[in-house]
Parts: structure tokens; C-alpha cells; sequence
């Protein structure tokens, strides 16, 4: 190779009267294997990545559509036995009236409980529940006033039936809020789940509280 240059230099004498050789011919650049390596490698990785990232928005949407059905049928559970229970003291009212004059502000109550109206049905399903425990807390006061009507063998099943339901609520209640906070947490979830997310408009989701009358209920004093 030392030789291949000595014939392609010519000598030149700079200023300080030192030689500086020039190759007076054209020189290909060609690559070498690593040269090739890495540009493939560097087209490699960012094509690989967008497909990882593809799949993992992929499998993002599958999972919120996977527990979008849950939540569908949580939120069933609940609504199942909450229209039971519209039922129930529907009949415990009619049963009620019967024998004495109940409040007229629990038929109007029933009247809102049987089609409730709300942004959405989260909202919806939280409004009923505080209309359920308003016409409840009516009928026990109308109860307490009138002691004798407790022993009265069908208001009595109607009764223990709707705190069976109310039961059955609250144990569908914690299944369905599980899976709205598992909800809550993946729409924020980066980087594919929160794309998903956004891209399909997706909000978070209210769980189902206790209703105004049970908290106030709840504050007050026991013994």
C-alpha cells in the first residue's frame, strides 16, 4: 500500500521547507461491513419500534373495548337489581297507603324512579339510588310512626326483600367500581393506552356513590 501512494504522491515543499504528499488521483470511498451494518440497523430499529408501538396501541384498543364490556355488565348487575327494587317499595308504598296516609313526596319519588333522567347513565344510576333511599327512608319513618303496621305479614316480606336487593347492590356497587377505577387508571396510561384514549374520545367514569339520604343518614347519631 506504501508504495501504491508513493507512486500517486507528488512532492510538494511547503513553507517551512517541509514535504507534503498529495495523492493526485481520485479515491472511491466504498463500505465496509460495519458502514452497511448500521444503516440497515438504524432503519431496522425505527421500523421495528413503530411496529411494537403499532401492536401495543393494538392490543390498548382491545383492552378498552375488553373492559368496556365489563363495565357494561357491572353496570347491568346493578341496574337489575335496582329496577327489583323500584318494584319493591313501589309495593311497600301501595301496601302502606292502604292503612295510613303516606307522604305524598314518596310517590313522587316512585314516579321519578321509574324513568330516571340524566346526562349519562352514570349519573343516572347514582340519581335513582338516592331516590331508592329517599322512598326507603320515608316508608321506615311512616313505619316508626305507625309500629303495629311492622308485623303486617306482606309489608314485612316486602321489607326484608328490599334489603336483600339493597345488599345486592352494594356487593354489585364494589365489582362495578373496581373495574371503573381499573378504567380510570389505563385512559392515563402511557404511552399506546393514553393514545387510544384520546383518539377515541374516551372520558373517565363515575363510580356508583352512596346517595345524599344514606351519608345523611350515616352522620347522625346511633345510640
Amino acid at each position: 500500500m506504501a508504495n501504491e501512494l508513493d507512486e500517486l504522491d507528488t512532492s510538494l515543499v511547503n513553507e517551512k521547507g517541509q514535504d507534503v504528499h498529495v495523492i493526485n488521483k481520485q479515491l472511491k470511498v466504498e463500505l465496509d461491513g460495519m458502514d452497511k451494518f448500521v444503516n440497515v440497523g438504524v432503519w431496522f430499529i425505527f421500523i421495528i419500534g413503530g411496529l411494537i408501538y403499532m401492536s401495543k396501541k393494538a392490543h390498548a384498543k382491545t383492552y378498552f373495548q375488553q373492559l368496556q364490556q365489563k363495565l357494561q355488565h357491572d353496570a347491568s348487575t346493578i341496574d337489575n337489581f335496582m329496577q327489583q327494587r323500584v318494584s319493591i317499595l313501589q309495593n311497600a308504598a301501595k301496601l302502606l297507603e292502604k292503612s295510613m296516609a303516606l307522604d305524598k313526596e314518596t310517590f313522587v319519588e316512585i314516579a321519578k324512579a321509574r324513568g330516571p333522567k340524566a346526562a349519562n347513565a352514570d349519573e343516572a344510576r347514582n340519581q335513582l339510588q338516592g331516590q331508592l333511599d329517599t322512598i326507603q327512608h320515608n316508608i321506615n319513618v311512616a313505619l316508626e310512626n305507625y309500629p303495629e303496621l311492622k308485623s303486617h305479614a306482606d309489608i314485612a316480606a316486602v321489607m326484608q326483600q328490599n334489603s336483600y336487593l339493597q345488599q345486592e347492590i352494594t356487593a354489585a356497587r364494589e365489582v362495578y367500581n373496581d373495574t371503573v377505577a381499573r378504567w380510570n387508571a389505563a385512559i392515563y396510561e402511557r404511552y399506546a393506552k393514553k393514545w387510544v384514549a384520546a383518539k377515541s374520545g374516551y372520558t373517565t367514569r363515575i363510580p356508583f356513590t352512596a346517595s345524599a339520604e344514606i351519608k345523611k343518614q350515616a352522620e347522625g347519631l346511633f345510640f
